[in-house]
């Protein structure tokens, strides 16, 4: 399987719209890339400027939204309290095979949920599911105040559950940034051994936008990067 796994620092850090850029720069190229998300939660919020995940990802790599995600909850929950509630249980091997399946010659942008230590199960993290997947991982962190402890920390986590981390991406990147931005991207790359690139703000789902944006990253050498061997599904 060929692609990469996108992760955040938190939920509401713009990991979406990394994979939506990243997913419309490769098509924009000419890359036969797909899009997908295992689980969404919060459908029933109203967004105020960008649509919910699955719709922005659709629009990105030119799917169906019904085709990007697998398992789709109303509140804004983690997954395993949201299933919990609706008397349902996810099957983290089912969510593997289904991201899996749209491999075959396409590259797969894959956006987890919230960031990888968010549980699934009782049982398994949503690090557990980009371990059996093996794709680089993208981390998409803010640019403010405290993003270097929840970098480092995310971090940290990947790699102790056998994830390769291929770079972190701070967004939104302002054009002109301060002393705390410039210092926090340095700090990062520094103590977290890791590349770091930037994502100016995107104004809104643009298709144009998102692909101009994207091809600013450098997501060809991040395919190339070697991925962890794959996990044990359970």
């Amino acid at each position: 399987m060929r692609g990469l796994f996108v992760t955040g620092t938190d939920t509401g850090v713009g990991k979406t719209i990394v994979a939506a850029a990243l997913l419309a720069a490769m098509r924009a190229a000419g890359e036969m890339a797909l899009a997908h998300k295992p689980v969404l939660t919060g459908v029933e919020q109203t967004p105020e400027v960008w649509p919910p995940d699955h719709l922005l990802l659709a629009l990105a790599a030119e799917m169906e939204p019904a085709d990007v995600v697998s398992e789709i909850f109303a509140p804004p929950l983690s997954p395993h309290l949201a299933a919990q509630l609706e008397g349902r249980t996810l099957d983290p091997a089912a969510l593997v095979a289904d991201a899996q399946a749209k491999g075959g010659g396409a590259t797969v942008v894959v956006e987890g949920i919230g960031g990888l230590l968010v549980p699934l199960t009782d049982t398994e993290l949503v690090r557990d599911f980009a371990a059996a997947l093996a794709l680089p991982v993208i981390v998409a962190a803010r640019p403010g105040l405290g993003t270097i402890n929840h970098t480092l920390l995310t971090l940290e986590a990947a790699r102790a559950g056998g994830l390769s981390v291929a770079a972190v991406v701070i967004t939104p990147w302002p054009r002109e940034p301060g002393d705390l931005q410039r210092s926090n991207r340095e700090t990062i790359e520094s103590l977290g051994a890791v590349d770091v690139a930037t994502l100016a703000e995107i104004p809104g789902p643009s298709l144009p936008a998102l692909a101009a944006a994207g091809e600013e990253l450098p997501w060809r050498r991040w395919l190339d990067q070697p991925a962890a061997a794959a996990a044990q599904s359970a």
